[in-house]
């Protein structure tokens, strides 16, 4: 009887993703943790909301995700007069041929990148419900599929509210992760500057020489890895715990819901896939549950007026919910 053989380096997809992180950095210093957190996103089918002020390099960080998985990737700049069509797409009447045809709209893509998302009004944000969720449009009561895979990252700025509608409830659930991007460090800022002063442009990923270095084969073997990884009751019970200590916080008029429970269940998977490890821990469940969950509570007035964050409150929440061991 002969054993199978295990992956090789050439051929064991966590380490064709892994390279993914240097091919990225080659465009964008200092953000490793946002790109973790995409490609958490993308093993679990989940969305994921980028929020940070302007200049901290969120398009071009898309980008060059999509340059390096070779992912097709579209932006739409989201403003108060878009409307649901420019997002989903719509018939358009066709004289020579006396009908309507559809002509697809940019949601028909690999990663959409929904560029301030907050910025359009709540009748157009919701047309990517029904996107985010079945990864269809319906026309006329017929659906279309959009491409596997499918990935929305939508951008929100965390300092300018005038002109902006709040994303619904319902809506900022179906995103599985929101990852806040930080201001570079002073180290990662001059490497910035030193990169531009050196020629640098932003708009031409191949002169910075981005090449792709995963494939959807590899994105796909790396899914079914991640659908493998182990989880004991024990572990199971500790995510339980964890939303349910959300839902009676004091703090908060908005606990996680079973949906969150199940996102920080998925996304503690793929951490602790790409960690090396084929079994969740409770670490693996700490380091996502504040991306996983801060979008899915909110806080009480009170709370704000005091000054009290959510993540704050997940803080505590991690503090007093007792660790398995």
């Amino acid at each position: 009887m002969t054993l199978a053989a295990g992956p090789t380096a050439e051929t064991d997809p966590r380490v064709a993703l892994h390279r993914l992180r240097a091919e990225v950095a080659k465009a964008v210093v200092g953000q490793d943790a946002i790109v973790t957190g995409l490609l958490i996103g993308l093993l679990c089918r989940g969305h994921v909301l980028l929020e940070g002020v302007p200049g901290v390099a969120k398009t071009l960080l898309v980008r060059s995700f999509a340059a390096a998985l070779d992912l097709d990737m579209k932006r739409l700049q989201f403003t108060p007069d878009l409307m649901p069509g420019d997002v989903t797409g719509s018939l358009v009447y066709d004289p020579h041929g006396a009908a309507f045809t559809f002509r697809q709209g940019p949601v028909f893509t690999n990663l959409l990148l929904a560029d301030e998302i907050n910025r359009t009004p709540p009748k157009t944000q919701s047309a990517l419900l029904e996107v985010m969720e079945e990864r269809q449009v319906s026309v006329e009561g017929s659906p279309r599929a959009l491409p596997e895979p499918f990935l929305v990252i939508a951008t929100q700025n965390p300092v300018e509210y005038e002109g902006t509608y709040p994303l619904p409830e319902a809506q900022l659930d179906r995103f599985l992760l929101k990852l806040a991007v930080p201001l570079p460090s002073r180290d990662d800022e001059l490497g910035v500057l030193r990169a531009h002063h050196q020629g640098f442009n932003p708009r031409d990923l191949a002169a910075a020489g981005i090449r792709p270095v995963a494939t959807a084969a590899d994105l796909a073997a790396a899914r079914e890895a991640v659908g493998q990884v182990g989880v004991v009751d024990m572990v199971l019970g500790y995510i339980v715990d964890l939303c349910r200590a959300t839902r009676s916080s004091p703090s908060l008029e908005l606990g996680a819901s079973p949906r969150g429970a199940t996102a920080l269940l998925g996304a503690a998977k793929a951490w602790a896939w790409i960690s090396g490890r084929e079994y969740v821990t409770p670490d693996d469940v700490k380091a996502v549950s504040r991306s996983t969950l801060r979008h899915r509570v909110r806080l009480r007035p009170e709370a704000e007026l005091e000054g009290v964050t959510v993540d704050q409150i997940l803080d505590a929440v991690l503090g007093t919910v007792p660790t398995p061991r």
